[in-house]
């Protein structure tokens, strides 16, 4: 599904069934350097199941138009426009990573139309080392394979691994490969800058699930103490044996997890 938003093209994908404002809105927000193929089993088996999905492309990324914005807040109010543009009233939105500082946000902000948050593999504050930072803007294939590695609970998944012949570090990487050059720096440099997660997890109105990973060295379940100490409403789910990378490495548990809530 295309959209303009703020005069540039947007995409989103529904899930393999055409988007109806009738039924119950859940949109999902990708974290740095992703695009809307992180969700795809959480977005199918939803559009499949009584809600309308809209999987967004962020701006500059994946099949969107547009620069990749450069910060948390401008991602915020992007979410906003893209609500409106597509019809929506009211959506609960899920975020992973940077997406889920995101949903903090925008839930502040704009509470009316906010009914429910996930945030998966969130932290705050949701700082990026130096290096890693400087690799960004540097040296994108080497800050590319720190990111794969640190992202993983382990480089070799078998046998854990779906299906013969998939590899979930390596799509991981192919994933960010594809992105446009000068994105990774902008999404981590947005993360790192990003100060209001505190006081904007306070304003927020509507009930909140978080979902972490018990093997996450990227965002540990301790780095989301401060967001935890100040949503209201929240629940905690924690996923064994799973690291940053929750869809891909445990995408079943975070499917059961999201269908318990939303």
């Amino acid at each position: 599904m295309q959209l303009t938003v703020n005069d540039q093209t947007v995409y989103a994908y529904t899930g393999g069934r055409p988007f109806d404002t009738a039924l119950p809105t859940v949109v999902f927000l990708h974290g740095a350097e992703h695009d809307h193929c992180v969700w795809i089993l959480q977005s199918r088996y939803l559009a499949h199941h009584g809600f309308g999905v809209l999987a967004f492309d962020l701006p500059g990324h994946g099949r969107s138009g547009g620069d990749p914005l450069p910060s948390v807040e401008a991602l915020a109010d992007w979410v906003k426009a893209a609500l409106d543009a597509a019809g929506v009233a009211k959506a609960a939105l899920v975020g992973h990573s940077m997406g889920s500082l995101i949903a903090i946000e925008c839930a502040a902000r704009y509470p009316d139309q906010v009914s429910k948050i996930v945030l998966i593999g969130t932290a705050f504050p949701m700082k990026v080392s130096d290096e890693l930072l400087t690799a960004t803007r540097d040296d994108e294939p080497a800050a590319q394979d720190m990111v794969n590695i640190w992202s993983h609970s382990a480089y070799a998944h078998y046998p854990s691994n779906p299906g013969p012949g998939f590899w979930v570090i390596g799509e991981n990487l192919r994933l960010m490969q594809r992105q446009k050059p000068g994105v990774m720096h902008v999404d981590f440099a947005a993360c790192n800058a990003y100060q209001n997660g505190a006081v904007a997890s306070a304003q927020v109105r509507c009930p909140a699930l978080l979902i972490l990973g018990k093997r996450d060295i990227m965002t540990p379940p301790r780095a989301a103490k401060e967001i935890v100490q100040a949503l209201p409403d929240k629940r905690i789910v924690e996923i064994a044996g799973s690291g940053h990378a929750l869809m891909a490495e445990k995408p079943d548990e975070v499917l059961d997890a999201l269908k318990a809530f939303v």
